[in-house]
């Protein structure tokens, strides 16, 4: 496992926290925002952080390993490569994840479901239902950035780099927003719906 101390050297090194106004994914407003596509433009580093996460499953007999599109992509490569495992990833089509290009979870399959950053879990909860939909069998999660400090829960093993508990406001109670002085920004890869 990678030490929380040596992942906040990696996050200071190369940004990837940011404090202002942000628009998170799930639609709930914030002040952090961790960018983790600042660590996935660095190989080594993503090497060093996926390899200790890895690790936590190196005896669980993972067959193949999903993430969710788009930052679950690069995180589901480096993941199979540590393990040794094919490595696909679902996207979002007509508003529901799926699997497209060929990919397919063999049934019976041990399958471990990762991601970049998790706000309120939503996309791996729905990457989790399309595994077991396809009859595999759900080994574990395991993430890079857990906004929930541990709240979050997915009924299975979870293992996470960094995770700490990020306050997050419904826009109507956003207090950065009734300040009015700090632009909203959206730094994420996902339109979100009015």
């Amino acid at each position: 496992m990678i030490d929380r101390k040596r992942v906040e050297e990696i996050f200071e090194k190369l940004g990837v926290l940011t404090k202002g106004h942000f628009l998170y994914t799930s639609g709930m407003h914030g002040e952090q925002y961790l960018q983790c596509a600042r660590i996935l433009e660095q190989p080594k580093y993503a090497e060093e952080i996926i390899k200790g996460l890895a690790e936590e499953f190196k005896d669980d007999n993972i067959d193949l390993v999903v993430g969710p599109a788009i930052g679950g992509i690069t995180i589901s490569y480096e993941f199979g490569r540590q393990l040794g495992t094919p490595s696909i990833f679902a996207e979002r089509e007509d508003d529901k994840m799926t699997l497209r290009r060929g990919f397919s979870i063999p049934k019976g399959a041990r399958v471990l479901v990762v991601e970049d950053v998790v706000t309120t879990g939503g996309s791996v909860k729905e990457v989790i239902k399309l595994v077991k939909e396809a009859g595999g069998i759900l080994a574990g999660v395991a993430i890079l950035v857990d906004r929930t400090g541990g709240e979050i829960d997915f009924g299975t093993k979870l293992v996470t780099a960094y995770s700490e508990k990020f306050k997050a406001y419904a826009p109507e109670d956003c207090p950065i927003c009734k300040e009015g002085n700090i632009p909203l920004e959206k730094p994420g890869s996902r339109k979100i719906k009015k």
